[in-house]
């Protein structure tokens, strides 16, 4: 197509595909001519579809691994790469900008400014510095904060476009079942069934000017953009709130954590019930040093058990949430911080890996004595189910939102963990405040 900017979209299954439909779908003056897939795996090789894509892509558009990067900038004649995935480290971002320079193309990030969406109806964002700090339990406590003050939520979720790409345009799940039928990854099942349980709708997809349309046609009053990894939102909010995690120093510096950090109008700072004070201080001090306009809240991430007689001097388990101890780079997660605190002795999994789980630990060699939920695929879904029957352990401890003895047999008893935020009543206050003022405005009754 001579003249277009020929271009290669560097993606994760999700932000890439946002950045292509809002910015580049259309346009005669670009031709994405292939995704590259990173980060989650076994959704390189195949096909952003035609239906998806546009007319001008009438075949669609490839996606590739993201080790073949340099090839494909050379063979296919790349112009500029666009880095579209999020929680990436300092020096990974360095890597990555120099190896796209080096082969002999331009390197580009779409900012908020052009990936943003405008919603007719109020909304609050939830982000993070790095997966695992807390920004699911601090979506929910806003949910119900919300539910509080008479107004009714949904939660948009962060994609996770790991299927058929053609069915998940708009997704709407308001019960477990729906789960089921979309055969959801244990992925997307830790991030949603946790709002349905709370009687939640939740609504993801691959296209998100189609599903914002189809929330605003929805009797919801406000749209609480529930974020994935630290990535900044898809939908311009009307309040923007940061989780940083002080356990892990300086996680604010991150790609596109700082972005948050630097945009938020309130930082939650997590886990200072675990963490050390001093770390606590020079997180919220940097916080203060990057953006003094923010709000600071100090919250607690309390960790229970359903049944704590089950892992009290056992043998246990810890199945952890996926991304947070991989990509997340935590050595563990809620579900090993409560086997220690109720007293269970933990087995280390990792000499009962097979298959795809024990590629996970050779590449993220950080991970420690737990067993992550990779579940991107059936076949990976069933290597977890043989692995986590394997270990020789009396009690299987799920530190995962998800139940997984809805969708697997495991032959031990099974104790669930649960983790929630706990804050001195300040967001609780903002909140109120956000309503009030919402109200004032007309825009929610």
């Amino acid at each position: 197509m001579p003249g277009r900017r020929r271009v290669i979209i560097m993606g994760a299954g999700g932000r890439d595909f946002h950045n292509f439909n809002v910015f580049f779908r259309g346009r005669p003056d670009y031709e994405v001519v292939a995704f590259t897939a990173s980060q989650i795996p076994g959704i390189s090789n195949r096909r952003y579809p035609p239906e998806l894509a546009g007319p001008h892509y009438p075949q669609g558009i490839p996606v590739y691994d993201e080790e073949e990067l340099p090839r494909l900038i050379r063979e296919l004649g790349v112009d500029e790469v666009v880095l579209s995935y999020s929680d990436i480290t300092c020096e990974d971002f360095l890597i990555k900008v120099s190896k796209v320079l080096a082969a002999g193309a331009s390197f580009r990030i779409l900012g908020p400014r052009e990936t943003m969406l405008e919603s007719s109806k109020p909304v609050i964002a939830v982000t993070a510095t790095r997966t695992g700090a807390g920004k699911s339990t601090t979506s929910r406590y806003v949910v119900r904060l919300l539910k509080e003050v008479g107004l009714r939520p949904v939660v948009i979720r962060h994609p996770m476009a790991y299927g058929d790409l053609a069915s998940m345009r708009v997704q709407r799940f308001s019960r477990l079942e729906d789960l089921d039928s979309c055969a959801c990854s244990i992925e997307e099942r830790e991030e949603y069934e946790q709002h349905l349980r709370e009687g939640t709708a939740v609504y993801a997809g691959v296209d998100y000017e189609e599903v914002l349309r189809e929330v605003e046609r929805g009797p919801y009053d406000v749209i609480v953009w529930d974020g994935g990894n630290n990535d900044w939102p898809f939908i311009r909010p009307d309040l923007y709130i940061t989780v940083v995690d002080p356990t892990r120093p300086a996680s604010e510096l991150s790609f596109p954590g700082l972005v948050n950090v630097l945009l938020a109008d309130v930082v939650v700072v997590n886990k200072v019930n675990v963490a050390e004070r001093h770390a606590v201080d020079a997180t919220i001090e940097r916080i203060r040093r990057f953006n003094p306009n923010a709000r600071v809240v100090e919250a607690s991430s309390l960790v229970h058990v359903d049944e704590p007689e089950l892992v009290k001097g056992r043998r246990v388990l810890v199945v952890e949430d996926g991304p947070s101890v991989t990509h997340g780079h935590m050595p563990y997660g809620a579900g090993y911080v409560a086997a220690v605190k109720y007293g269970g002795v933990v087995v280390d999994p990792r000499p009962y890996a097979i298959g795809t789980l024990r590629k996970i630990y050779e590449e993220y060699k950080h991970i420690g004595p737990v067993l992550p939920t990779m579940g991107y695929s059936p076949e990976q879904m069933r290597e977890l189910e043989e692995v986590i029957n394997a270990v020789p352990a009396e009690t299987v401890v799920l530190g995962t939102p998800s139940d997984l003895r809805r969708y697997m047999k495991i032959g031990k008893p099974v104790v669930r963990v649960r983790f929630e935020l706990h804050e001195g009543g300040a967001l609780a206050s903002i909140i109120r405040d956000f309503a009030e003022r919402m109200r004032a405005h007309g825009r929610v009754p």
